[in-house]
């Protein structure tokens, strides 16, 4: 692969961004690519945009992934989806949690939030949408939606099912290692 792979994820703080970027970025690395990993927070704490670029390929020369040309948008909400959207390459894929975060302007009625997002963005390009939260309540643990959505994500990329699961094992807290290795077989599976 001589091409450089752009991979960017997106969500409001407290969503596990950089615990998805950390387990896609050691999975890049098992799999023998140069990676650049760079995070760009928001106002993380108060629900703001966080959103981190992983790139990879034979040799990274930067980490910031510019706008058109992202092959994988990954967003942990709708309204980040249609916020980073223009970041995705023509062919590229967007995988979306179908959640709704207010952000502070909606919270505080300065702004609407957008009707039929995902419906909009399926007009210029592939969606793949899930209820990631849905999910991962009905596993018994709300806070591995995010691992929901990687394994939904990780069927548009060319590395193996197993390794994932190796670097899933080697990344997150060890007391929570076999909710999400289920949760990962779980979005691996609706992708």
């Amino acid at each position: 692969m001589a091409d450089t792979k752009n991979i960017m994820i997106v969500g409001v703080g407290g969503q596990g961004t950089l615990l998805t970027s950390r387990i896609l970025g050691g999975m890049t690395v098992a799999a023998g690519y140069d990676v650049k990993l760079s995070e760009v927070h928001g106002m993380a704490q108060r629900g703001g945009s966080v959103v981190t670029y992983v790139r990879y390929g034979d040799e990274v020369a930067e980490p910031i992934v510019e706008e058109g040309q992202a092959d994988v948008l990954i967003s942990f909400e709708r309204l980040e989806a249609l916020r980073y959207a223009h970041y995705l390459k023509k062919d590229g894929v967007i995988i979306v949690n179908d959640q709704r975060i207010d952000p502070m302007p909606v919270v505080t009625g300065v702004a609407q939030y957008p009707e039929n997002i995902i419906e909009d963005l399926k007009k210029e390009h592939k969606v793949i949408a899930v209820d990631a939260m849905e999910e991962a309540l009905a596993m018994g643990n709300s806070r591995v939606f995010n691992v929901i959505i990687l394994g939904v994500a990780a069927k548009h990329m060319d590395f193996e099912k197993d390794m994932w699961i190796e670097v899933i094992k080697n990344t997150v807290p060890p007391k929570t290692v076999d909710i999400n290795v289920a949760a990962f077989e779980k979005g691996y599976e609706i992708g």
